[in-house]
């Protein structure tokens, strides 16, 4: 059996987004491969934990070592903030490479797992192993009409600034540069990822970063048509569209069905009073309920309840798209690289235009979805067919599993002597 080395900077196995990503991915491939799992110190307390509290032969294929730089570093991190959280993953991608040295770990392939980053490289190659480098993310640039008259200045500005810094991380730093030749595939999580890294097309497999397992709705009780939204209340996320586009239809509503709808918006963040503000502005705050984060057995029962996913969001993934589809929700999205391409056909694309069109036509596809049960059932069952057949952990290892067994050489590799141990 060969080794994989994994780097995964976040893991968590009780945790989702890019910890779960990490680990289920981890756990994953340990069934055809021994895998050495090299993770930050925070993260042990979780695996560990974790490992006695569900027993399972295949973490006898798993190896963990936990590496941080040192606490002069961890100090700037948190001091400096967003620009420190940037520099230390720079730094700590960089000095693992002497850390696995120092360690005189055996391996024959290499895997850069996350975080999801297009700007920051990968050093694992130096190891002259064949390198996985990936799932990478990509967010496009928020279009200057979404974003400067509703959020203003500063965010524009912020979001601006943001695309230039990775911009020049990916185009100016020779290390990036060389992470791109030398790695033998690089996997993606959209259509745009290859284009912004400059790869060959060749190297780029597109594999959503986000998975999840089937689950069984529990059964929807008659009562309200609830549209549900989660995510981070932030400018990207496009949550003002959702609440105009959601006034708009309860607009053309009779006085007596406008009881019948509720907008859900699940999550919290920088702008939630400004959202709050926004739905009293336009004189739906009676049918619009905030919820801050819940647990994932309140979420489950969230979801069941809910006839219809609202996610008019302009960033290049969007974990929780596969997760609503999970449900069989048909999901409403922007026609775009991130969640317009997760929901494929589990739902209603609306494509870019003005800002008043794209409310427009969200308003539009709302009421739609509300008046035709017929057509809601359709994309429900397209969005339960979809998620089976696409985001589901085992289509996930399995096209892993896949790359991996492509760029292993086909020659046996002597067993190790003790290639797990700590």
């Amino acid at each position: 059996m060969k080794t994989v080395l994994i780097t995964a900077y976040a893991i968590n196995p009780y945790k989702g987004s890019e910890d779960g990503t990490g680990w289920n991915i981890a756990k994953g491939v340990s069934k055809d491969y021994k895998t050495i799992v090299i993770t930050r110190k925070n993260n042990r307390e979780h695996v560990e934990r974790y490992l006695k509290e569900f027993p399972d032969p295949i973490h006898d294929n798993m190896a963990f070592y936990y590496f941080d730089l040192p606490n002069w570093a961890m100090f700037w991190k948190k001091k400096i903030g967003e620009r420190g959280y940037v520099l230390y993953f720079y730094l700590w991608q960089f000095f693992i490479t002497f850390f696995i040295a120092k360690n005189k770990l055996k391996f024959d392939l290499a895997h850069n797992l996350n975080f999801h980053s297009d700007s920051h490289p990968t050093f694992l190659w130096v190891f002259g192993k064949p390198t996985i480098w990936g799932p990478i993310g990509h967010h496009p640039k928020v279009p200057k009409e979404f974003l400067l008259p509703i959020y203003g200045r500063k965010a524009f500005l912020k979001d601006r600034l943001y695309y230039s810094v990775k911009w020049a991380m990916r185009n100016l730093d020779p290390f990036y540069r060389l992470s791109v030749y030398k790695s033998a595939k690089i996997i993606g999580i959209n259509s745009s990822v290859q284009k912004v890294m400059r790869a060959n097309a060749t190297k780029v497999e597109i594999i959503p970063a986000v998975a999840s397992e089937p689950v069984k709705p529990n059964e929807k009780q008659k009562g309200k048509f609830t549209i549900l939204s989660v995510g981070r209340f932030v400018e990207m996320k496009g949550f003002d569209i959702a609440i105009k586009a959601f006034a708009k239809f309860v607009s053309t509503l009779p006085e007596g069905q406008k009881d019948e709808v509720r907008l859900k918006l699940l999550g919290k963040g920088e702008f939630t009073d400004f959202l709050k503000k926004m739905a009293k502005d336009l004189g739906v705050e009676k049918y619009v309920e905030f919820v801050a984060w819940v647990d994932k057995s309140e979420m489950h029962e969230i979801y069941s309840q809910s006839d219809l996913f609202l996610f008019p969001s302009h960033e290049g993934a969007g974990m929780v798209v596969p997760e609503a589809m999970s449900y069989g929700l048909p999901v409403l999205t922007f026609d775009n690289v991130g969640p317009g391409e997760l929901q494929k056909e589990a739902g209603i694309k609306i494509p870019y235009s003005t800002y008043q069109n794209a409310v427009d036509e969200f308003s539009e596809a709302i009421k739609m979805l509300f008046d035709s049960p017929g057509q809601r059932l359709r994309l429900s069952i397209n969005s339960s067919f979809t998620f089976k057949a696409s985001f589901t952990w085992s289509k996930k290892i399995e096209a892993i599993t896949k790359i991996y067994n492509e760029c292993l050489p086909n020659e046996m590799v002597a067993p190790l002597t003790n290639p797990i141990a700590h």
